[in-house]
Protein backbone atom coordinates (compact mmCIF):
# COMPACT_ATOMS: atom_id res chain seq x y z
CA UNK A 1 0.00 0.00 0.00
CA UNK A 2 1.19 3.51 -0.87
CA UNK A 3 -0.07 6.24 1.48
CA UNK A 4 0.02 10.02 1.29
CA UNK A 5 -0.68 11.74 4.61
CA UNK A 6 -1.72 15.37 4.51
CA UNK A 7 -2.06 15.68 8.26
CA UNK A 8 0.77 15.61 10.83
CA UNK A 9 -1.22 13.60 13.38
CA UNK A 10 -2.10 11.01 10.72
CA UNK A 11 1.54 10.76 9.67
CA UNK A 12 2.55 10.12 13.27
CA UNK A 13 -0.20 7.51 13.62
CA UNK A 14 0.82 5.77 10.38
CA UNK A 15 4.38 5.45 11.65
CA UNK A 16 3.09 4.20 15.03
CA UNK A 17 1.15 1.50 13.17
CA UNK A 18 4.36 0.36 11.46
CA UNK A 19 3.48 1.91 8.11
CA UNK A 20 6.40 4.35 7.77
CA UNK A 21 7.71 2.59 4.67
CA UNK A 22 4.26 2.81 3.06
CA UNK A 23 4.12 6.59 3.49
CA UNK A 24 5.14 8.02 0.10
CA UNK A 25 4.15 11.66 0.59
CA UNK A 26 3.38 14.09 3.40
CA UNK A 27 2.40 17.69 4.01
CA UNK A 28 4.83 20.53 4.66
CA UNK A 29 4.08 20.24 8.40
CA UNK A 30 4.71 16.52 8.86
CA UNK A 31 7.91 16.37 10.89
CA UNK A 32 7.38 13.61 13.45
CA UNK A 33 8.71 11.08 13.80
CA UNK A 34 11.99 12.35 12.34
CA UNK A 35 11.76 9.82 9.49
CA UNK A 36 8.67 11.70 8.24
CA UNK A 37 10.98 14.59 7.31
CA UNK A 38 12.57 12.39 4.65
CA UNK A 39 9.30 11.82 2.80
CA UNK A 40 8.39 13.82 -0.32
CA UNK A 41 6.31 16.93 0.37
CA UNK A 42 3.09 17.04 -1.63
CA UNK A 43 1.61 20.13 0.07
CA UNK A 44 2.85 23.70 0.27
CA UNK A 45 1.52 26.58 2.32
CA UNK A 46 0.94 30.11 1.10
CA UNK A 47 2.48 31.40 4.32
CA UNK A 48 6.18 31.42 5.12
CA UNK A 49 5.82 30.41 8.75
CA UNK A 50 9.55 30.63 9.40
CA UNK A 51 9.91 34.32 8.56
CA UNK A 52 6.40 35.74 9.05
CA UNK A 53 5.30 37.40 12.25
CA UNK A 54 2.21 36.19 14.10
CA UNK A 55 0.40 39.32 12.96
CA UNK A 56 1.30 38.72 9.29
CA UNK A 57 0.19 35.07 9.50
CA UNK A 58 -3.09 36.10 11.13
CA UNK A 59 -3.76 38.79 8.52
CA UNK A 60 -2.92 36.42 5.67
CA UNK A 61 -5.26 33.77 7.06
CA UNK A 62 -8.06 36.30 7.61
CA UNK A 63 -7.74 37.63 4.06
CA UNK A 64 -7.62 34.16 2.53
CA UNK A 65 -10.70 33.05 4.47
CA UNK A 66 -12.60 36.23 3.56
CA UNK A 67 -11.69 35.81 -0.11
CA UNK A 68 -12.30 32.04 0.01
CA UNK A 69 -8.75 31.34 -1.16
CA UNK A 70 -6.93 28.19 -0.15
CA UNK A 71 -4.02 28.52 2.24
CA UNK A 72 -2.43 25.39 0.80
CA UNK A 73 -1.58 24.02 -2.60
CA UNK A 74 -1.09 20.44 -3.56
CA UNK A 75 1.95 19.73 -5.70
CA UNK A 76 0.15 17.67 -8.31
CA UNK A 77 3.41 16.46 -9.87
CA UNK A 78 4.61 15.16 -6.51
CA UNK A 79 1.20 13.61 -5.86
CA UNK A 80 1.26 11.91 -9.25
CA UNK A 81 4.79 10.62 -8.60
CA UNK A 82 3.70 9.27 -5.21
CA UNK A 83 0.95 7.23 -6.91
CA UNK A 84 -0.93 6.68 -3.64
CA UNK A 85 -3.48 3.99 -2.96
CA UNK A 86 -4.74 5.99 0.03
CA UNK A 87 -4.73 9.68 0.90
CA UNK A 88 -5.34 10.63 4.52
CA UNK A 89 -6.68 14.14 5.02
CA UNK A 90 -9.05 15.98 7.35
CA UNK A 91 -12.46 17.59 7.35
CA UNK A 92 -12.07 19.52 10.57
CA UNK A 93 -10.49 22.86 9.72
CA UNK A 94 -9.80 24.61 6.40
CA UNK A 95 -7.16 26.77 8.08
CA UNK A 96 -5.24 24.00 9.87
CA UNK A 97 -4.54 21.64 6.98
CA UNK A 98 -5.55 20.74 3.45
CA UNK A 99 -9.28 20.16 3.26
CA UNK A 100 -11.04 17.31 1.49
CA UNK A 101 -12.41 19.39 -1.44
CA UNK A 102 -8.88 20.54 -2.37
CA UNK A 103 -7.70 16.94 -2.28
CA UNK A 104 -10.64 15.83 -4.44
CA UNK A 105 -9.80 18.54 -6.97
CA UNK A 106 -6.16 17.43 -7.13
CA UNK A 107 -7.20 13.85 -7.84
CA UNK A 108 -8.45 14.81 -11.29
CA UNK A 109 -4.83 14.75 -12.48
CA UNK A 110 -4.20 11.18 -11.35
CA UNK A 111 -4.44 8.18 -13.65
CA UNK A 112 -5.88 6.05 -10.85
CA UNK A 113 -8.09 7.46 -8.12
CA UNK A 114 -6.86 6.54 -4.62
CA UNK A 115 -9.15 6.04 -1.65
CA UNK A 116 -9.53 9.07 0.61
CA UNK A 117 -9.78 8.77 4.38
CA UNK A 118 -10.90 12.05 5.90
CA UNK A 119 -10.38 12.34 9.65
CA UNK A 120 -12.59 14.64 11.69
CA UNK A 121 -12.28 14.09 15.44
CA UNK A 122 -14.08 16.49 17.79
CA UNK A 123 -13.24 14.71 21.03
CA UNK A 124 -10.66 12.39 22.49
CA UNK A 125 -12.90 9.38 21.93
CA UNK A 126 -13.27 10.48 18.29
CA UNK A 127 -9.46 10.61 17.99
CA UNK A 128 -9.39 6.98 19.12
CA UNK A 129 -12.13 6.09 16.64
CA UNK A 130 -10.21 7.78 13.82
CA UNK A 131 -7.13 5.75 14.77
CA UNK A 132 -9.25 2.62 14.43
CA UNK A 133 -10.59 3.83 11.05
CA UNK A 134 -7.00 4.45 9.93
CA UNK A 135 -6.10 0.93 11.01
CA UNK A 136 -9.03 -0.55 9.08
CA UNK A 137 -8.22 1.47 5.94
CA UNK A 138 -4.61 0.28 5.97
CA UNK A 139 -5.16 -3.35 6.95
CA UNK A 140 -3.72 -2.67 10.40
CA UNK A 141 -6.90 -2.97 12.47
CA UNK A 142 -5.38 -5.10 15.27
CA UNK A 143 -2.32 -2.83 15.51
CA UNK A 144 -4.57 0.24 15.66
CA UNK A 145 -6.66 -1.32 18.42
CA UNK A 146 -3.51 -2.16 20.39
CA UNK A 147 -2.28 1.42 19.89
CA UNK A 148 -5.59 2.83 21.17
CA UNK A 149 -5.43 0.51 24.20
CA UNK A 150 -1.88 1.73 24.96
CA UNK A 151 -2.92 5.38 24.63
CA UNK A 152 -5.96 4.85 26.85
CA UNK A 153 -3.76 3.16 29.47
CA UNK A 154 -1.37 6.14 29.41
CA UNK A 155 -4.30 8.51 29.90
CA UNK A 156 -5.54 6.43 32.82
CA UNK A 157 -2.06 6.63 34.40
CA UNK A 158 -2.21 10.41 34.11
CA UNK A 159 -5.73 10.49 35.59
CA UNK A 160 -4.55 8.44 38.57
CA UNK A 161 -1.41 10.56 39.01
CA UNK A 162 -3.37 13.81 39.20
CA UNK A 163 -6.44 12.51 41.05
CA UNK A 164 -7.22 14.89 43.87
CA UNK A 165 -4.57 17.38 42.83
CA UNK A 166 -5.64 21.00 42.43
CA UNK A 167 -6.34 21.99 38.85
CA UNK A 168 -4.00 24.67 37.53
CA UNK A 169 -5.41 27.70 35.78
CA UNK A 170 -4.35 27.73 32.14
CA UNK A 171 -4.11 30.57 29.65
CA UNK A 172 -3.81 29.64 25.97
CA UNK A 173 -2.34 32.21 23.62
CA UNK A 174 -2.69 31.52 19.91
CA UNK A 175 -1.01 34.65 18.50
CA UNK A 176 1.70 36.79 20.00
CA UNK A 177 0.21 40.15 18.91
Amino acid sequence: MRIVSLLPSATEALFALGLGDAVVGVSHECDFPPAARTKPRVVRTAIDQDTSSSRHIHETVQTAVAERRALYTIDEDALRAAAPDLIVTQALCDVCAVDTPLVTQALSGLARRPAILSLHPHSLSAVFEDLRRLGQATGRGPQAEAFVVRLAARLEQVRRAVAGAPRPRVFCLEWLD
